[in-house]
């Protein structure tokens, strides 16, 4: 096949292929549909488990695919739908051809308006050939979009964050230097944005288009837009195509104002409240977290029912604990840090992992331990308990520290564990500082196997003796 774009040949094989391209839109959209469905929840469970795990880098990039994969069904689901009508319509055409307005046997009044709004059945099937078309084309273009406004986003944290690796400066240098950057950036920013938003007008002027154009040169880089620049200005070049920009991002604004409200019942009752001695929440209990597909948040116990006369305890482990532990033991601190993105196919033979007892990384290793069996307080109600965390890993391969707490003395009924340590606080007027708080509340219920099994045996005995006598 040829690919000279300007050789007749090549221009008719585009006039052909365009014709017939509906066939193709149809079979993309309707596998493509099928796997953003089944594709949607694993993506939503990735980002959930990110931000727990206080994986930023890996939230951000799950929540850009889901945003992603959101739009593009939305707008697939209803090229399928156009679609699907037009080839309705042209069904209808070959059966009852074009509108007859005699036949219909209305006023004239009505026909000579009918004839105006609704004209011929052939124009209305054009347009939906047309509205189906550039839909499709739309739905890419869209996700272009997404991914543009990330890629600014992103590389503006990234260079905020190469500023401050400058460390040989003072701090009032460094914050200089952010400042005069982040002004301009984001003015920058904005300026583009309003461009975008009023379809290139910035371009139009000479005077504008003279300052605009080193923003302009500067983003393109940025957004990738050497990927989709000519699909979108041919998009923009079609009065349809303009028409449907203007309308898409106000319904994309309203779908999302629309899957955000949720309806309240009770000012007291509500699932956003914090687990508590007054609620459970299914994320702090490994079976019911299981079945429901949540991830645990901060810590788990084994079930709501405790039957047992000891207590297994889960306490997972982020990046932010982390810091915590070595703010407490300064010495625990590597001297290169090798948390964030690391290839599983460099093979670190300085690793401790597998280092015999008594080495040097074994003593960090247990002196870790130590330090989070330090920060971290366990009460069952107002009795405090010694824990013995050790690494460990859940159901869904979590990494944190499991330990296990001696309850044979606990009385019947309901009790409160309560897991304080340190957490960050966040003030306007100066930096984040760490301070010690309650964690998390988890309520169970404690009603030993062993007791529950003598009741019921009892409790048989006696039917059975009264059924006797």
């Amino acid at each position: 096949m040829s690919t000279n774009y300007r050789s007749v040949n090549f221009k008719k094989l585009l006039d052909k292929l365009q014709q017939e391209s509906w066939q193709l839109e149809l079979i993309i959209s309707g596998f493509a549909i099928y796997g953003l469905f089944a594709a949607n929840e694993p993506l939503e469970l990735k980002a959930s488990e990110s931000v727990i795990a206080g994986a930023d880098e890996f939230g951000q990039f799950w929540a850009i695919l889901l945003i992603c994969c959101q739009i593009f069904t939305f707008n697939l689901i209803i090229h399928v739908l156009l679609r699907g009508l037009w080839i309705g319509a042209i069904g209808l055409r070959y059966v009852s051809g074009d509108i007859n307005y005699s036949t219909l046997n209305y006023s004239e009044k009505f026909t000579s308006y009918l004839k105006k709004k609704v004209g011929s059945f052939d124009r209305y099937i054009a347009s939906l050939e047309a509205y189906c078309s550039i839909i499709f084309a739309a739905s890419f273009l869209m996700i272009f979009y997404v991914i543009g406004f990330f890629t600014v986003t992103i590389s503006f944290v990234l260079i905020i964050q190469s500023f401050e690796l400058l460390t040989f400066l003072p701090k009032w240098a460094i914050r200089t230097i952010i400042i005069t950057f982040i002004i301009p950036f984001f003015l920058s920013s904005i300026i583009v944005f309003i461009d975008f938003l009023g379809q290139g007008f910035l371009k139009k002027k000479k005077w504008t288009s003279t300052l605009y154009f080193p923003i302009y040169w500067v983003f393109s880089k940025l957004t990738l837009s050497f990927l989709y620049r000519p699909l979108a200005y041919n998009f923009l070049d079609n009065k349809l195509g303009k028409r449907l920009s203007f309308i898409l991002l106000p319904i994309y604004i309203i779908i999302v104002t629309l899957a955000s409200l949720e309806y309240e019942n009770s000012n007291y009752l509500s699932k956003r409240n914090n687990s508590s001695q007054y609620q459970i929440l299914n994320e702090h209990y490994n079976d019911l977290s299981k079945e429901e597909g949540s991830f645990i948040n901060i810590a788990s116990l084994p079930s709501k029912l405790i039957e047992t006369n000891y207590l297994q305890l889960f306490l997972l482990h982020n990046k932010e604990m982390e810091d915590f532990i070595y703010d407490r033991n300064k010495k625990l601190k590597p001297e290169k840090d090798r948390r964030g993105f690391q290839s599983s196919l460099t093979i670190d033979f300085k690793s401790g992992y597998n280092d015999a007892v008594g080495t040097k990384d074994s003593l960090n290793l247990k002196k870790y331990l130590e330090t989070v069996n330090e920060i971290y307080t366990i009460r069952i109600d107002s009795n405090l308990f010694k824990s013995d965390f050790i690494i460990s890993t859940n159901a869904k391969d979590r990494m944190g520290f499991e330990t296990y707490l001696n309850i044979k003395n606990l009385d019947e009924g309901k009790h409160i564990l309560t897991i304080t340590g340190p957490t960050k606080e966040n003030k306007l007027d100066s930096e984040s500082k760490t301070i010690e708080k309650v964690l998390v509340n988890i309520p169970f219920w404690y009603f030993p196997e062993n007791i529950s099994s003598s009741n019921t045996q009892n409790n048989r005995i006696a039917a059975d003796t009264i059924l006797t006598n």
